[in-house]
């Protein structure tokens, strides 16, 4: 497994990470295998946020309870949560940010969060009020490193104007299929075509000027929440021909070669997998270490759907 030190901060990272959104159902020895997969595979992160779960903290509380770490396993890992997301709305207030940190704490059964996200942008944001939460959480210990979820260059620089705390994280949706933060700059100033519209203000390159590490969600996903493409022949028959090929090659599953897509990208990003399944969190991890050469990685570009000029 491949790690490296997030920059801005002090920590160890695997570039892999082990979502933990869907867990609300699953009984406490399977949400301990799940982990314990991770652990085994290499995998020193876990992400959860606040709204998971059938309930606020669900899936935090399901993971506090099943999981108790001591504190000699809780140092072994990196845990992120994110807040702002409520029912109907979203909520960057200074009131809600510590009392959704200070619940998701007791939930998780831990005195501190390794880093704490702001979920999706909240258009009504006052820095100001993010900027007093954090600090509060920050000198509290409550949280050691702070970023982003979502967030467009411009959203992450108003909030820098007034954060003291470097911002070092910002989780986006990424995959070899949904990549517009990518193929847009491939194909740039192209009148007419679609891949060249700019859809996100250039998060990638202002991220890797600024020292923010990109993490992918949904890295297995068609589109938003359209299912996966992997094995999808019917909608991606030439991207799934070239994944089995190169999978062959490298003797790994088919899943390893689209995590090796994302994490190839010198942009250094981190990918996170939202299974439950712990057979496909050892697939995927699989492709933590393999190093897709350029030829590679422009076929698989191109077998998703897009072009080079």
């Amino acid at each position: 497994m491949k790690t490296f030190t997030l920059p801005g901060t002090t920590l160890e990272a695997s570039n892999i990470i082990l979502g933990l959104m869907r867990i609300s159902k699953l009984s406490d020895e399977e949400v301990r295998e799940l982990v314990g997969s991770a652990r085994d595979a290499g995998i020193n992160y876990l992400d959860h946020a606040d709204v998971y779960g059938d309930e606020p903290h669900g899936c935090e509380r399901r993971f506090g309870d099943a999981v108790r770490l001591s504190p000699s396993e809780r140092e072994s890992w990196i845990i992120q949560s994110k807040v702002g997301i409520r029912e109907g709305s979203f909520d960057f207030s200074k009131e809600h940010i510590l009392a959704s940190v200070d619940e998701s704490l007791e939930a998780l059964r831990t005195d501190h969060l390794d880093v704490l996200l702001l979920h999706r942008p909240d258009t009504l944001v006052e820095p100001e009020e993010v900027a007093a939460a954090f600090e509060t959480l920050h000198a509290a210990g409550k949280v050691r490193n702070f970023g982003v979820s979502n967030h467009t260059p411009g959203q992450v620089e108003l909030l820098k104007r007034f954060v003291r705390q470097p911002l070092v994280i910002n989780q986006v949706q990424l995959s070899i299929t949904h990549a517009p933060l990518i193929a847009s700059g491939i194909a740039a100033n192209m009148a007419g075509l679609d891949q060249s519209i700019v859809r996100d203000n250039g998060i990638l390159d202002y991220s890797r000027l600024h020292d923010i590490t990109l993490q992918a969600w949904s890295p297995f996903q068609k589109a938003f929440f359209d299912g996966v493409f992997l094995g999808d022949r019917e909608s991606y028959p030439e991207l799934n021909d070239v994944i089995d090929e190169l999978a062959a090659a490298y003797d790994v599953p088919p899943a390893a070669i689209a995590v090796a897509w994302i994490t190839r990208h010198p942009a250094q990003m981190q990918v996170v997998l939202g299974t439950t399944n712990p057979g496909r969190v050892r697939d995927s991890a699989a492709g933590s270490d393999i190093s897709l050469t350029r030829q590679e990685w422009y076929r698989l570009f191109t077998a998703a759907g897009y072009i080079l000029p």
